[in-house]
């Protein structure tokens, strides 16, 4: 199971303050545990919003939003993507994580993201099919 462990923005995130050498010291002893684990797929930190845009879709159209976003509790700061057997595994090692911010406290959602077969019916052969081509095509680039 895979499962996207989103790390929730802060105010200090969102004006742009980097993380403390220790903090980032530890971050990076807790990532090189999942590597050897063979547990982490992806760990990035993210830029704040007001760096980003929205796309907004309503039928055919397309409207973009400058941000900064207001509601920094809806914001995220940075994720990982981890595979592990159970959400029972992936929250006990987020229990052993860093607190993502020096001395304020944070939040972590742990969601689970969807596998092909979560699809059923709807996802045929041939979208199966188009998607393992895509796939492979990633893994090239990475």
């Amino acid at each position: 199971m895979r499962f996207m462990v989103m790390v929730r923005a802060t105010r200090s995130s969102e004006a742009g303050e980097m993380p403390s050498e220790r903090l980032l010291a530890d971050m990076g002893r807790f990532n090189e545990e999942l590597v050897k684990a063979g547990v982490l797929l992806a760990a990035e930190g993210l830029h704040p919003s007001a760096r980003g845009v929205r796309v907004r879709y309503a039928g055919d159209q397309r409207t973009v939003i400058d941000g900064p976003f207001a509601e920094t509790k809806e914001l995220i700061a940075g994720f990982w993507l981890i595979q592990v057997a159970s959400l029972e595994e992936a929250i006990e090692w987020l229990k052993r994580a860093p607190n993502p911010f020096d001395g304020i406290e944070s939040d972590v959602e742990i969601r689970q993201v969807f596998e092909a077969e979560d699809f059923g019916a709807e996802f045929t052969p041939e979208l199966r099919e188009q998607e393992a081509r895509l796939r492979e095509q990633i893994g090239d680039r990475v």
